[in-house]
């Protein structure tokens, strides 16, 4: 079994953390922050990872993250997720183009 996995956090660090709480920031933002508390709380991984209901491998990426990039490391980079597919413009074309041709449907019994 390696090393435990521990952060250690300053005074202002654990109270910036704890602020997250009732911030306007997404709840997978307020997650990762109570994660790191609760690690620098004494927690052990698995610990935390049964309370979020994660894997373990989660909680040492959100701690290793933490002490690589600090509170930067909270927030998902820029371009993730799937991207928007129809543009204003796509959906402004199909409904001018439904208000040209109308279609009506029966349900065939």
């Amino acid at each position: 079994m390696g090393a435990r996995l521990r952060v250690f956090l300053s005074n202002e660090q654990d109270r910036a953390l704890l602020n997250l709480r009732t911030a306007d920031v997404t709840q997978k933002v307020k997650d990762r922050a109570e994660v790191i508390r609760l690690n620098a709380h004494g927690w052990y991984v698995e610990k935390i990872a049964a309370h979020f209901n994660w894997t373990p491998q989660t909680v040492r990426e959100v701690l290793h993250k933490w002490q690589k990039v600090g509170l930067e490391g909270l927030w998902e980079l820029p371009g993730r997720g799937g991207k928007q597919k129809w543009t204003e413009t796509d959906i402004v074309f199909l409904e001018e183009c439904l208000k040209k041709e109308p279609r009506t449907y029966r349900n065939p019994v």
